[in-house]
């Protein structure tokens, strides 16, 4: 009985110490690192934004011919 309540204890132990280790590792971008990040992710939306718009402009004269102009 003991050795399984060990077990289920141990897992959170084992996820806040592996969490620990991460942020003792992990540092700050610098600010090269963080343009290219930032540029990346504008170019994401951007790519994002223009997929959808060009489903909303197919899907809205598709949706009339289909359904008509209720």
């Amino acid at each position: 009985m003991s050795d399984s309540v060990q077990e289920i204890l141990d897992v959170p132990r084992d996820f806040i110490n592996d969490g620990l280790q991460f942020m003792r590792r992990s540092q700050k971008p610098d600010r090269k690192e963080f343009i290219k990040i930032s540029q990346a992710v504008g170019v994401g939306f951007l790519v994002m934004g223009v997929v959808g718009y060009l489903v909303k402009l197919i899907h809205i004269p598709l949706n009339h011919l289909l359904v008509g102009g209720a």
